[in-house]
């Protein structure tokens, strides 16, 4: 995938939410409550099921770039604990689906194995989105991965 969405480019969009999010395992929750209560009250309870698997995997992949093997986050001397931030957008013909975190390594999409407990994630995205993408995030030292649902 190449480009930046509109959002991220610098275009206006008429919906727009964000939330920002310790880099711990609960983080996903949170990102998937929230997600899911906002398509509804933007009106777009079609997509609410979409975004959220959306939100969750992006968001999961997040929690994993900023932790350690040992699972435990990665404090950085400057700031502390590392953070997530999840923002949404739409336009009502799509919502744009973005997540910033502090590694500035793009994602890899993997093929899984079988009997292999993880390593879908980004399958999964491309498989429900209209497009996907990483890049480095300007102003921020990690990367923002975003991924676009169709809304109609």
């Amino acid at each position: 995938m190449t480009g930046l969405p509109a959002a991220q480019a610098g275009a206006s969009v008429p919906l727009q939410t964000s939330l920002w999010l310790g880099a711990l395992p609960s983080a996903v929750g949170c990102a998937r409550l929230h997600a899911r209560n906002v398509m509804h009250e933007w009106n777009l309870p079609s997509v609410a099921g979409t975004v959220e698997l959306v939100v969750s995997e992006l968001v999961t992949d997040a929690v994993r770039a900023s932790t350690g093997p040992d699972g435990r986050p990665r404090y950085g001397a400057k700031a502390g604990l590392p953070h997530i931030h999840l923002q949404l957008s739409s336009d009502r013909m799509h919502v744009l689906i973005e997540v910033w975190d502090q590694d500035p390594r793009m994602p890899v999409a993997k093929v899984a194995g079988d009997d292999d407990e993880s390593g879908r994630g980004l399958m999964l995205v491309e498989a429900l989105c209209e497009r996907w993408d990483s890049a480095p995030a300007p102003g921020w030292d990690g990367k923002v991965v975003w991924a676009q649902v169709g809304a109609i």
